[in-house]
């Protein structure tokens, strides 16, 4: 082994020993983040025109995940619903951002179909223009009076066609479920105008 060879070995060491302490750096996860309603709509979007091209939203609705802390407007999982006329048929995809178990898994995963009527509940996804987050900022401005009384509770969100217009609507919960809220408030999802508030 000639000198040039001996003095090339601590170098060579050294870089492999440098490349592997950069490795756990590159390779850190990012934390997962929560997602918008609509940010949510359209991931499952794509898939669910491969099932069927006619597809409309039936209605998309958040779920809290503790591995995830909700911001305002946006969760760690959605569920969306879709609808197509000519199958008869709707379908759920749920899009979640962390594997919480074996059913609620990090990505855009569809359900099993399910036989479904017609009942004119169906809208197109560009009537859908009014985000969750902005949703819940309109919302804020109707609830800031109840939520100065409840600062802890636990804000939820569904959208779905509205039951006195024919709109889309966002509906914003306090609470965790419609069945089980007292409060919420209703905001037009196509301009975000503010429409009733429930209790």
């Amino acid at each position: 082994m000639n000198r040039r060879e001996l003095f090339a070995i601590p170098s060579a060491a050294l870089l492999l020993s440098a490349c592997s302490a950069d490795t756990p750096d590159k390779a850190a996860a990012k934390p997962a983040e929560p997602i918008t309603g609509l940010r949510a709509l359209y991931q499952a979007y794509g898939m669910a025109r491969s099932w069927a091209p006619d597809v409309k939203i039936l209605h998309v609705s958040s779920i809290d995940i503790d591995q995830v802390k909700s911001q305002p407007g946006k969760t760690g999982a959605w569920q969306v619903v879709f609808a197509s006329e000519a199958k008869g048929q709707k379908r759920a995809y749920v899009s979640c951002v962390f594997d919480v178990s074996v059913t609620l898994r990090k990505g855009v995963f569809a359900e099993s179909p399910n036989q479904w009527s017609d009942d004119h509940r169906a809208f197109i996804i560009a009537a859908a223009q009014i985000d969750s987050d902005k949703a819940l900022e309109v919302a804020m401005k109707h609830g800031a009076e109840y939520t100065k009384k409840n600062p802890t509770m636990p804000i939820s969100y569904y959208l779905e066609m509205g039951r006195t217009i024919n709109m889309p609507v966002w509906r914003v919960i306090w609470g965790e479920s419609i069945s089980t809220s007292t409060f919420s408030i209703l905001i037009e999802a196509t301009t975000g105008t503010y429409i009733s508030t429930l209790s």
